[in-house]
């Protein structure tokens, strides 16, 4: 059961949707500060109702708005990244490696290519047998 349960959870869908779940979920609160700390507040001070708070920021017709937590979502937001890249991304692409599959986001060689004799372009495919800028037969 246990072994069933293991491959389950290391399946490369699975590894990918929990990955962008948790980057959605970061972002959001990255959005919530910015709307919460700084368009509310600009909103607000449109309409002319005014609150103040401390804090890193300016006041704008009476109403803060409050950079210092906008600053804070985003150190938050690249360090959560960072935290999920290391504990999540780097033993999971150590692991597939071991297994012979192939990982998200890992470099993959270029394709092999040949040059054309006519106009030398050197990006054709080895395969081709002919140029795809000149049409020549390639050999």
């Amino acid at each position: 059961m246990l072994k069933g349960f293991k491959n389950f959870l290391m399946q490369g869908d699975l590894i990918v949707i929990a990955v962008g779940l948790v980057v959605a979920l970061a972002f959001s609160t990255l959005i919530k500060a910015f709307t919460d700390s700084i368009i509310t507040p600009l909103v607000n001070a449109m309409e002319g109702s005014g609150s103040s708070s401390p804090g890193l920021g300016w006041v704008v017709n009476g109403q803060f708005i409050n950079l210092g937590a906008f600053i804070s979502a985003i150190v938050y937001f690249v360090i959560f990244m960072v935290v999920i890249y290391i504990v999540l991304v780097v033993p999971y692409r150590s692991y597939m490696a071991k297994q012979g599959k192939k990982v998200f986001g890992s470099p993959e060689p270029p394709a092999p290519t040949k040059t054309c004799p006519e106009c030398l372009s050197s990006d054709l495919p080895s395969a081709a047998t002919k140029c795809s800028h000149c049409a020549s037969v390639v050999a």
